[in-house]
This record gives structure tokens, C-alpha cells and sequence, in this order.
């Protein structure tokens, strides 16, 4: 599975707004540290969670669908289910057991 790059706020749209599935999206930036130390445990849930779709958003490249969500820290976790933003789950900063707990709760 993977973690993907969203490139446009169309692509977003179509891949997370419009998905029927639960989708996490990681909104990171290229020099944040913490973003990349946190990547590898991301990845690794996206391999172990089936039914789960693993996005990731460059805020630098996305501002208009980073502002539009509220992202205000690197990395943030914002979960979606059946298109619509599951705002009690978001995990801001690079916190690998919160993003676990949301994609269980995802699941449940």
C-alpha cells in the first residue's frame, strides 16, 4: 500500500473527500524534522492496515488545502471517514501511538 503524495487540491479532493474509504493524511513540510522521523513508523501502518488509505500533503506545496483544514503544526494526522474530517482524532505533532489509536479507531 504505502503512503502517497497529494500533488493538487484536486487530487485531494478525488482521493480523500470523495473516498468512500477511511483515509489518513499526513500534512507535512520538507524540513521538518519530526515529520521525517515519524515517516517510517507512517509507512509501516500503511502496510499493516488493509482498508486504510494512507495520504501525505506537502503544506509548502498545498497552503490552500492546509489553511482550509486548519494545520497550523508539522507533522498533523487528520483522519477522514466517508469524506468527511473526523476532528476528535487529529494528531498533531509526530506522535506514532496517536496515529495508531485513529486508524484503530478508523477501523472500528
Amino acid at each position: 500500500m504505502g503512503v502517497h503524495e497529494i500533488k493538487s487540491a484536486a487530487e485531494f479532493d478525488e482521493k480523500v473527500i470523495n473516498s468512500n474509504k477511511p483515509v489518513v493524511v499526513d500534512f507535512f513540510a520538507t524540513w521538518c524534522g519530526p515529520c521525517k522521523a515519524v515517516a517510517p513508523a507512517i509507512e509501516k501502518f500503511s502496510n499493516e492496515n488493509e482498508g486504510v488509505e494512507f495520504y501525505k500533503v506537502d503544506v509548502e506545496e498545498l497552503n490552500s488545502v492546509a489553511a482550509n483544514l486548519g494545520i497550523s503544526a508539522m507533522p498533523t494526522f487528520v483522519f477522514f471517514k466517508d469524506g468527511k474530517q473526523v476532528t476528535d482524532l487529529t494528531v498533531r505533532g509526530a506522535n506514532p501511538n496517536g496515529v495508531l489509536t485513529g486508524v484503530k479507531a478508523l477501523l472500528a
